[in-house]
């Protein structure tokens, strides 16, 4: 997954109806509870400035991953004064949990199904479904929206072609959509980081699993698969091939777990892995990353799906 640069300076507007209407990016309007601990929060720790500016910037950008929110997290300390410590990350977010609870909103941490790197998401817990997204988009883009999830999930390989979706389009049932208006909805949906797209195949985000996975439970229950490695609801993936068995396993999770193995066998049922395995290229150093940078970088891609081998019997 390619994440925009996280411009540490700038908040830009995101267009989400529950920040609107409370005005997040206005902190002197924001609820007393995310600037004093109260209430049924009094055991919490009160957000200081460096945890509002990290907030305003996740709403602003709406994912970062791991290393932005490191970045970030240092950035957002080091301006306001703030003690840092580079391994408590977590427990720097927690305070922001803390507050948005009552809210119901929540700092989710996940997996990118295409790096395998971890990313972070601001959640709405009050609303698990598409719903929360009709602030933003029709009622017609809502059902491509959903068509397109169904051939995503039904799919073998987490994917949805740029034909399908538009044969999709043209059946709608709230208003038909001509190939143009198709085209530029999907764009849409792309730049708003609810889908990804990589030559006319489209998949679901990184946020869009983060934000929907208990919508997507409930809705696809006997579609959805968990990865046999990290455990996470798996799309885009390798499905073992001996049907009593059928694990699935993320296409990063396979090329960690099958590195360096010339014969590898399915880490459930022992029979041969007959995939292509990803090769896992070298990442960038983190360390490299300058502290003086107003934004952070994507990181590179940790396994290629472009470049794989065929594994062989031995």
């Amino acid at each position: 997954m390619c994440t925009e640069h996280v411009e540490l300076g700038h908040i830009a507007p995101r267009p989400t109806s529950l920040f609107e209407v409370m005005d997040f990016g206005n902190p002197e309007r924001w609820p007393l509870s995310l600037l004093t601990s109260g209430g049924h929060e009094k055991m919490s720790r009160p957000m200081g400035d460096s945890h509002k500016r990290f907030l305003q910037t996740l709403m602003s950008n709406g994912i970062i991953s791991s290393l932005q929110a490191k970045a970030l997290y240092r950035h957002c300390c080091e301006t306001h004064g703030a003690h840092y410590s580079p391994d408590r990350l977590d427990e720097f977010i927690d305070v922001i949990n803390a507050q948005l609870q009552p809210m119901f909103m929540h700092i989710r941490k996940g997996m990118s199904e295409e790096d395998g790197l971890q990313y972070y998401a601001l959640v709405n817990m009050a609303e698990t479904d598409i719903t929360r997204m009709s602030s933003d988009y029709a009622d017609n883009e809502l059902e491509l929206f959903r068509k397109t999830m169904d051939l995503i999930v039904d799919s073998e390989n987490g994917t949805a072609s740029s034909t399908d979706i538009l044969n999709c389009a043209d059946s709608l049932q709230s208003k038909k959509l001509k190939k143009k208006e198709t085209e530029h909805v999907l764009n849409k949906f792309v730049q708003d980081k609810w889908l990804n797209e990589k030559q006319g195949e489209y998949t679901l985000s990184t946020r869009c699993i983060i934000e929907m996975e208990q919508y997507m439970r409930m809705i696809y229950q006997d579609l959805i698969k968990m990865c046999y490695v990290c455990h996470n609801v798996a799309f885009q993936s390798q499905i073992c091939e001996n049907t009593a068995c059928g694990i699935k396993m993320h296409l990063p999770c396979v090329a960690r777990y099958f590195k360096g193995r010339s014969d590898p066998h399915c880490p459930s049922c022992n029979e041969f892995w007959t995939h292509e395995i990803p090769e896992i290229q070298q990442s960038q150093s983190q360390g490299s990353q300058s502290r003086s940078s107003s934004a952070v970088p994507a990181p590179n891609p940790t396994p290629s799906t472009s470049s794989t081998r065929r594994s062989r019997r031995s």
